[in-house]
C-alpha cells in the first residue's frame, strides 16, 4: 500500500508534521512518502489570476501526489479554530483542478495536535464535515491535545493511552 502523508502546515517546527511522521512509522506493510507542504507553496489563489495564468504546476503535482497513493494520512494544523492558509491555499488552488474531486476518493485518516486541551478539534471537526463534498474517504480520526504532554520529544512517540487510540485509527486503512 503507497500512503502519502503531510501536515497541513508550513511551518518548519509543526507539531503536526512530528505527529504525522511517527504515525506515518507505525505503518505496517506500507511504502510511505511524507510531503512538505512548504515545497508546495503557491501565490494566493484569486480567479482573475487564475484566468490569466492558469492553475499553477505545484498544485498539478499535489494533485498527483495524491493520485499516485492509495491511501492518505493527514495531520491537520489548527490556527485560529481554522486550516492554516498554506493549507487551505494549497487546497483551494488544487480544488481547480478537478473540482470536488481533490482527494480521489483515498482512504483517509485525518490527525490534529495543539499545545491546548483542545487537540484542534475544530478543524478536524470542518475536515470530517467537508470530506464528502471534495471526495475524502475518512476512515478515522485521531486528536491529540496538549502536544508538549503527550508527545515524547526524545524518542518521537505518542506516550499513554493515545498511542492505542493512534494505532486503532491507523488500523483502518
Amino acid at each position: 500500500m503507497k500512503v502519502l502523508a503531510f501536515a497541513a502546515s508550513n511551518s518548519l517546527t509543526s507539531i503536526n508534521h512530528q505527529l504525522v511522521t511517527y504515525a506515518a512509522s507505525l505503518l505496517e506493510n506500507a511504502e510511505v512518502e511524507i510531503l512538505d507542504i512548504s515545497n508546495f507553496e503557491l501565490p494566493f489563489y484569486r480567479p482573475d489570476r487564475e484566468a490569466e495564468e492558469g492553475v499553477p504546476e505545484l498544485a498539478h503535482k499535489f494533485y498527483d501526489k495524491i493520485g499516485a497513493a492509495d491511501a492518505l494520512l493527514i495531520s491537520l494544523a489548527e490556527h485560529n479554530g481554522s486550516y492554516t492558509a498554506a493549507y487551505k491555499n494549497l487546497f483551494d488552488w488544487t480544488s481547480r483542478i478537478d473540482g470536488p474531486g481533490v482527494y480521489q476518493n483515498k482512504p483517509t485518516v485525518l490527525l490534529s495536535a495543539s499545545p491546548g486541551k483542545g487537540g484542534a478539534k475544530s478543524v478536524l471537526g470542518q475536515a470530517v464535515s467537508s470530506a464528502p463534498h471534495f471526495m475524502m474517504d475518512v476512515k478515522a480520526t485521531f486528536s491529540l491535545p496538549q502536544f508538549n504532554d503527550n508527545f515524547d520529544k526524545k524518542n518521537e512517540q505518542v506516550v499513554g493511552d493515545y498511542k492505542d487510540e493512534l494505532l486503532k485509527a491507523l488500523q483502518t486503512l
